[in-house]
């Protein structure tokens, strides 16, 4: 008779499956990571890994995941505080690309997500997470829009869906581009020719 596995040990091997996966579609990109890759990062065995995902679609989806709940947590608690400036808490998100001596500041995994993310449409599962991405974004970047119009200090020209929708759509555009091109992009200049575009359609005066 095989010995009981905790809750808590099950937890333990799944986040450490999970970081291995990290680092391997870091360095192998999406496409070319196999479950063999994340089985022999993780030092588990095959029926251990299997025991958790089906594929690697799914182990990415629960990184792409995480990442959007940590996310969400983040910016949840910072609204809950009613910040002082709505401007500020949305210009910190846009510009969080590249710091004060103009290095750009990628995610490593954002390669991987490209990649999946641009194949999504042959690709039913995918597709639904991609869905799942956009409105989770959209719902933040029009939350902080929406509350930033309440409050006075964003002009109610627009309506927020589609401010946020513009956001999306230029942001992941641009990092696309970034990411195929590297420097024949200038990120920091369009990232900050972007945000003053939408300091002027949100009417901030300040």
């Amino acid at each position: 008779m095989s010995p009981k596995v905790s809750q808590e040990h099950k937890e333990r091997r799944r986040a450490k499956i999970l970081d291995a996966a990290r680092n391997v579609f870091i360095k192998y990109g999406f496409e070319k990571a196999t479950m063999k890759h994340i089985m022999e990062e993780s030092s588990v065995s095959r029926g251990g890994l299997y025991q958790y995902f089906s594929n690697k679609e799914d182990v990415m989806k629960v990184v792409l995941e995480e990442e959007l709940d940590v996310f969400s947590e983040k910016i949840n608690a910072t609204l809950s505080n009613q910040p002082s400036s709505y401007w500020k808490t949305l210009q910190e998100l846009l510009l969080t690309s590249h710091d004060d001596n103009n290095e750009v500041l990628t995610d490593p995994l954002t390669p991987a997500k490209i990649e999946f993310h641009l194949t999504s449409k042959n690709d039913e599962q995918r597709l639904i997470f991609a869905k799942k991405r956009y409105k989770h974004f959209l719902n933040i970047y029009a939350r902080i829009i929406k509350e930033g119009q309440q409050k006075g200090e964003f002009s109610s020209k627009y309506e927020a869906e589609v401010i946020a929708g513009s956001i999306i759509s230029f942001t992941d555009g641009v990092y696309i581009g970034y990411d195929v091109l590297s420097k024949e992009v200038e990120l920091k200049k369009q990232m900050n020719l972007f945000v003053d575009s939408l300091k002027f359609t949100l009417g901030v005066e300040h």
